[in-house]
């Protein structure tokens, strides 16, 4: 069940919209690929006025994925952050897949791949 709920979030993915921020087009500083929503009193988007919009589509609830995958990797693991091999102790391997964090060194990183190897475990991000 959780590989066609899978599949299906990949189809509404691929069908969802780019949500950029209102005035993104004009500003460089607001051209990051944060969404946030319009607050301002007068702001025509937040009021959905009729052609204002400018061909700009609000998030809103209808866009989500279903439940069950939300937060789910693509591989269909829950990612757990991993900063030493200690922390591979606590990991579920049928649900849970090991991301190593981008300040671990070589020598930790290599050590945490080889006791994730040893448990069994699926390394998302492996230097080898």
């Amino acid at each position: 069940m959780i590989d066609r709920l899978l599949r299906l979030r990949r189809r509404l993915k691929a069908r969802k919209p780019e949500f950029k921020r209102y005035c993104a087009h004009k500003k460089l500083r607001l051209r990051d690929k944060s969404w946030r929503r319009p607050r301002g009193l007068d702001n025509k988007l937040r009021i959905r006025y009729g052609g204002k919009k400018s061909g700009r589509i609000v998030v809103n609830i209808g866009f989500g994925s279903p439940k069950a995958v939300r937060g789910l990797h693509p591989s269909g693991y829950e990612e757990v952050l991993v900063y030493n091999p200690a922390d591979l102790d606590k990991i579920n391997p049928e649900r849970q897949a090991v991301r190593i964090a981008s300040n671990v060194g070589m020598k930790k990183r290599l050590a945490i791949e080889d006791k994730a190897k040893e448990l069994g475990l699926k390394v998302l991000n492996p230097t080898r």
